[in-house]
């Protein structure tokens, strides 16, 4: 069965649906044919959004509920009955965990424990992704990529809380979730995706966006670090891909899944501005990474992705160059034709769906 025909006329549920990733896959799953649900905050994660530019509202069911909230999220999740269940709602800056550590605690720990009850009470079967992220290892900036066997930890408020927020998931499985019964639930781990319609502070490239446009030096913190930059669309092909396996395979309930790009992808922040500046004319930047007290802020994490080939057929499609060539290219659209954006995000969408068939993997056949 191919993904396609997994999800065509199912009912998914997307927590966080009007943030970066979260609004990419409720496109992507209404394109498959999904009657998507979104649930979120009221207000918008950032402005503009990608979710509010593509104008995502009139093919999804917006809904804005608390998943902090769990009288109504539960609620919420009874009265959708969804067949699939992807969880991005989160508190996902590293600054912000730092401004407001209790909020993050409270979003990240506990927004995924009152989901979990929710779908305790969901009397129907249920396939359900649980998205955490990359920092919620204990990283030690070893040079090999991490399993996700590997030990949880957290040296900020964000890491530690997806740390936590994995125990929970953890526990919760092993008490309530048996391997057979009608709710699957795995994890997936991602994190440093790229791409069009990405305005949240203090990343990278929706930083050198805002200035470039205004042709203004970008500001780098931290031009040294080194990240496995990804396509948004990459780690949610594996999440599609994996909430697929998991609908079938009962052998995969509670199992952790790392996704992220090949080994050659980790890349400087200055040589991903390099590589975005080729698209852009008048492009500058400053190093300020001397200029003020910084946050810890790690300097490499990479993920071993194995047990995603493995087990899902999974791997990534984009070469870093095609990773930041569709980006640019999409915020190039925006600002010369906001009105057709939407269009846009569909397009990336077909073209990595015809690549990732042209190359011949498998989760995409």
């Amino acid at each position: 069965m191919t993904y396609l025909q997994t999800f065509k006329n199912k009912k998914a549920l997307v927590t966080g649906h009007t943030g970066f990733k979260g609004s990419w896959l409720s496109a992507w799953l209404h394109l498959l044919g999904v009657d998507v649900y979104g649930i979120s905050l009221e207000y918008s994660p950032s402005c503009p959004s990608h979710f509010d530019v593509t104008e995502l509202s009139e093919i999804v069911e917006d809904q804005r509920v608390d998943i902090r909230n769990s009288n109504e999220l539960t609620e919420c999740v009874n009265d959708i009955k969804p067949d699939f269940v992807f969880h991005l709602a989160a508190q996902a800056l590293v600054r912000e965990s730092y401004n407001d550590p209790v909020a993050t605690y409270h979003t990240n720990v506990l927004g995924t424990l009152n989901l979990l009850e929710g779908l305790r009470s969901l009397e129907k079967p249920c396939t359900a992704v649980l998205i955490t992220s990359d920092k919620c290892y204990d990283n030690v900036e070893w040079v090999w990529g991490y399993r996700e066997s590997d030990a949880l930890g957290g040296s900020d408020p964000y890491s530690a809380s997806k740390g936590a927020a994995e125990l929970v998931i953890r526990s919760h499985i092993k008490s309530f979730f048996p391997q057979d019964g009608k709710i699957r639930i795995a994890v997936g781990r991602a994190g440093n995706v790229i791409g069009g319609g990405d305005w949240a502070q203090d990343r990278i490239v929706p930083d050198c966006v805002r200035f470039w446009v205004n042709e203004e030096a970008v500001q780098l913190r931290n031009p040294q670090a080194t990240r496995p930059w990804q396509h948004v669309m990459e780690p949610l092909s594996g999440y599609l891909a994996l909430a697929k396996e998991l609908s079938e395979n009962q052998d995969l309930q509670g199992e952790p899944f790392n996704f992220g790009p090949p080994a050659n992808h980790n890349h400087s922040v200055q040589e991903l501005v390099q590589a975005m500046s080729e698209h852009w004319e008048q492009v500058q930047w400053n190093d300020v990474s001397n200029a003020e007290e910084q946050h810890y802020e790690s300097g490499l994490l990479k993920l071993n992705c194995d047990k995603a080939l493995h087990h899902l057929s999974w791997q990534a499609v984009l070469s870093f160059k095609e990773t930041v060539r569709m980006t640019a290219e999409w915020y190039k659209s925006y600002y010369d034709n906001t009105s057709m954006i939407r269009e846009v995000t569909f397009s990336q969408i077909k073209e990595y769906e015809t690549l990732a068939r042209n190359r011949g993997l498998r989760w995409a056949l």
